[in-house]
């Protein structure tokens, strides 16, 4: 099973979910968060041989073969390609690599490149194993590395995706292709506001889901949230200050404060019920084709 741990925003604690669940079961940890992984300062680990490198297909232009169509600008929907007189200006920070400027110039004048974006690295600690994307400085596209992280997942066993913050682009990718979404909230207004824009994400996907509320309080907001909108409440992780001093050590709370330990267990036995919910799903789905 792959599950995706996920928040609307950054700072509810997501990292702090993923890598306490991924000790406590003995998951593949991904963490998809490219443009700043962390999980490597929870979870200490030995490197498993040297980073794989991960480029991109980008477009190359033979000005000699080019006549200035325009074909190829006219094509890219992400405006990677313009074309100025007879001259073709390419932008690879704009190009998601889909090829088709090739397929539709008339000339043949467009070949690909790779261009680096970044890197995966890959760490044994302990019962786990540890894979982060890293994206290069100055990188704008961050959904081929997670792509390329995710690739890391074990055929057999189970895996915890640690979604990037927020709801954009790399958050689906995140997603896209795992059996169940974990969406950690915090009971302030900013934390349920934007808890409802990755709902919004999850159910458009159709994943199953719930919600772990970090840092709970005698607060009632984000109980009364779930309760309104019908959505599983999986966990809630009190606002102990012995779990905050554990993080700032960049220790996990589930073995600097043992008692939790129990807590993490109960979320997870409660996520492998999501995860049974969306196995039914598919297999009654094929039954009815």
């Amino acid at each position: 099973m792959m599950v995706t741990v996920a928040s609307g925003k950054g700072g509810t604690g997501k990292t702090t979910v993923a890598a306490n669940l991924a000790r406590i079961c003995g998951a593949t940890l991904l963490d998809c968060d490219v443009e700043e992984p962390n999980a490597h300062l929870f979870l200490k680990g030995e490197p498993c041989g040297e980073p794989e490198i991960v480029s991109v297909p980008v477009p190359e232009v033979d000005e000699g073969r080019c006549d200035g169509c325009g074909e190829c600008g006219r094509f890219c929907a992400y405006k990677a390609l313009v074309v100025l007189g007879r001259r073709v200006l390419v932008f690879p920070e704009l190009c998601h690599g889909c090829g088709g400027c090739m397929r539709v110039c008339p000339k043949g004048a467009i070949r690909e490149t790779r261009q680096r974006i970044g890197s995966v690295e890959t760490f044994r600690s302990g019962n786990m194993t540890l894979v982060q994307g890293r994206l290069d400085i100055g990188v704008a596209a961050a959904p081929p590395l997670i792509r390329a992280v995710k690739n890391h997942a074990p055929k057999d066993g189970d895996a915890l995706v640690d979604a990037p913050p927020g709801t954009a682009c790399p958050v689906v990718t995140a997603l896209r292709g795992t059996d169940c979404a974990v969406l950690v909230t915090e009971p302030t207004p900013f934390g349920l506001h934007d808890l409802g824009l990755a709902v919004d994400v999850v159910r458009e996907l159709g994943l199953p889901f719930g919600v772990v509320v970090n840092r709970a309080d005698a607060d009632d907001c984000a109980r009364a949230a779930c309760r309104a909108g019908h959505i599983p409440l999986l966990a809630e992780i009190p606002d102990d200050r012995r779990i905050a001093e554990a993080y700032s050590r960049g220790e996990l709370a589930v073995e600097a404060v043992p008692e939790y330990r129990r807590v993490f267990e109960t979320l997870m036995t409660r996520i492998n019920g999501l995860g049974a919910k969306q196995t039914r799903a598919d297999t009654d789905g094929h039954k009815h084709e």
